[in-house]
């Protein structure tokens, strides 16, 4: 059992928890959950014994070990298998006293008690952790020191797990996985003997391991049974007896329906469009915990949209040294409303991808045709150690405006997010969520044709990952995304590319699919899948292929119209955007109040009309998207 009993904690004069208590009982899986700042880590100190707190005790069991994760990764000269082997202290202790011992009597005991800790299957337990964590047999051999910082925190988390503590806290530890490597980690935690805390943003991580909620808000903790969902929904159905609160869920619930009515249409045209289904329905609740605290995320639409393909790869090969290609013939194309999900192991090239098609790394062969005017925005995690410490959001967005006036500034600085003295704190003062979400709003600063997004979600909160999901569905252009964070691509995605084998080509399936086949080792394919696959014959496709030509032949009037359509809604979206820009200089309302009013008028007008242009889009999407599927 572990108990919290009265627990008061201060950081710098901050009360981050206040009389709080639980207690964990034996066995439980829980999730640690609340706000960025809200205290959990400060929290897991308190647990571990190595925070000052105010009042209040944590007591274990007797005997119980806490493990948590180291904070920093070993970087030592030894191999990677022996350091996660050197974790059980126990192990380690009775093997080297094994090698000096001669009482016969202490060496047989203790033979037995290595035998009870199963020891001699050690080395394989240690091994196969490490090659759910993305390293080869090779790799295992190689010193940590070779390893970059993510790479060596990997071998922190193996050898963590391979002590298999009687409690164990782990802090966001899918911030160092790729997408299989946290498919490997959720179901190694689903099935982890002992009790387990985890602090984590990642919805289908927390409703895969977890069996209850820990949820710390407004310096109170509370204890739920259930994984996430069940717990979201008991929190939506307390907070739904806000009528406040009500009236803001309706708006948001009515908000949404023009994106679900989007994709309902589609829901027949393949087994991943089925699954995209399931996924809009997760939408929802994710809407309602969303509270007046989040700040949106948004991102400008292009002015207008390009003739596609925007990128067509055509035989292109592309690597780092001259002869030693990382990624060969990728002959691929890219139109202005893909939302494409990279798939593959880190180092199988997804970066490499990335960096060709973001123009950061020249082709070595093969042709690359873009659309003329492409703007493309590139969002990576190491760019946050780019952004200049000693400036503020402020001085960031000035530098992208040197010639425009201060209200214009200072309305776009809003824009992305930091209004009033927030655009003042210098960015050695922001958070990591913070730090993402100015990142974000500079790499899109001039509205940009196409969107490529590498690990986004690291540093943001549950709401704040809402707040993303929300601005990738209602931007208007393309999107590329490499995610660790399932739920994110189930919610924004509709294509998913796999990078293995050194090419980039289409996956058939959907993320289930995927996840069987990471974790069978790629030796196993799905069941339904295959028997698919077995039914259609090279005569069938050719059918079927000549079959959708004529039906796109016979429509051709009404994709005209639908991109008339689209056409006006884009014109209305720049306009109401504009609109919006003007009317967030709070000084128009003191100088001109007689333009804050009309600009105000114009704005319902154009909001309006956005509307019935969007109600009219849908509408033929949804006939065009029905035709083709009969």
């Amino acid at each position: 059992m572990l108990s919290i009993e009265d627990l008061t904690i201060r950081v710098a004069g901050r009360l981050l928890i206040d009389n709080a208590s639980a207690r964990i009982p034996d066995g439980a899986r829980v999730g640690l959950i609340g706000r960025n700042g809200t205290g959990k880590t400060t929290l897991f100190k308190a647990l571990m014994g190595d925070g000052a707190t105010e009042t209040g005790s944590v007591t274990v069991g007797a005997r119980q070990k806490i493990g948590r994760l180291a904070q920093e990764a070993p970087a030592g000269p030894e191999k990677l298998i022996e350091i996660v082997l050197a974790a059980d202290t126990e192990r380690t202790r009775l093997l080297a006293e094994a090698e000096t011992e001669s009482d016969p009597h202490r060496i047989a005991e203790i033979h037995m008690r290595l035998v009870d800790i199963d020891a001699h299957s050690a080395p394989a337990r240690a091994a196969g952790i490490l090659a759910g964590l993305g390293f080869s047999p090779e790799a295992q051999e190689r010193s940590s020191s070779e390893f970059s910082g993510g790479w060596r925190m990997r071998v922190a988390l193996a050898a963590l797990l391979f002590s298999e503590p009687d409690i164990l806290l782990l802090d966001e530890p899918t911030n160092y996985l790729d997408l299989e490597g946290t498919l490997w980690l959720e179901e190694h935690l689903a099935n982890y003997p002992k009790t387990m805390v985890i602090i984590s943003h990642d919805r289908d991580l927390l409703d895969t391991v977890v069996d209850s909620i820990l949820h710390l808000d407004q310096t109170k903790l509370t204890y739920y049974r259930g994984g996430y969902s069940q717990f979201e929904r008991q929190r939506r159905e307390k907070l739904m007896l806000d009528e406040k609160f009500a009236k803001k869920q309706e708006a948001k619930r009515k908000h949404l329906t023009a994106f679900v009515e989007r994709f309902r249409a589609q829901a027949t045209k393949a087994r991943q469009a089925q699954s995209r289904m399931k996924a809009l329905a997760k939408l929802e609740p994710i809407a309602a915990a969303v509270n007046d605290e989040v700040r949106e995320i948004s991102f400008p639409s292009p002015e207008k949209l390009l003739s596609p393909p925007i990128i067509a790869l055509n035989g292109v090969s592309v690597g780092y040294e001259p002869g030693k290609p990382i990624l060969r013939n990728l002959t691929l194309r890219i139109d202005n409303d893909d939302r494409i999900a990279l798939l593959g192991s880190n180092g199988n090239g997804k970066s490499t991808f990335t960096k060709l098609i973001t123009g950061r790394l020249p082709q070595m062969s093969g042709n690359i045709t873009l659309a003329d005017k492409l703007k493309v925005a590139y969002f990576a995690q190491h760019q946050l150690d780019e952004l200049n410490p000693d400036g503020s959001p402020y001085d960031h967005v000035r530098k992208l405006m040197p010639d425009a006036p201060e209200s214009k500034v200072r309305g776009k600085t809003g824009y992305i997010g930091f209004s009033g003295n927030a655009a003042n704190t210098l960015v050695n003062k922001l958070s990591g969520g913070e730090k993402a979400r100015l990142l974000l709003g500079l790499a899109t600063f001039h509205a940009p044709h196409l969107i490529v997004l590498d690990e986004p979600t690291n540093h943001l909160d549950i709401d704040s990952r809402s707040a993303l999901i929300e601005a990738i569905n209602e931007y208007p252009g393309a999107v590329v995304i490499v995610s660790h964070d399932r739920h994110l691509l189930e919610a924004t995605t509709e294509r998913l590319w796999l990078v293995a084998d050194g090419g980039v080509t289409t996956y058939d399936g959907d993320l289930d699919d995927y996840r069987r086949l990471v974790l069978s080792g790629g030796k196993e394919k799905d069941k339904d899948r295959d028997r698919d696959a077995d039914k259609r014959t090279k005569e069938d496709k050719a059918e079927q292929r000549r079959a959708s030509a004529g039906r796109r032949a016979e429509l051709k009037p009404l994709q005209k119209q639908i991109k008339e359509a689209e056409s006006e809604v884009t014109k209305f979206t720049t306009a109401l955007a504009k609109i919006d820009l003007a009317l967030a200089d709070s000084a128009i309302y003191m100088k001109d109040p007689a333009r804050a009013a009309e600009l105000n008028k114009q704005r319902a007008a154009a909001a309006a009309t956005l509307a019935k242009a969007e109600e009219k889009w849908l509408a033929l999407s949804g006939e065009y998207e029905s035709a083709m599927a009969d």
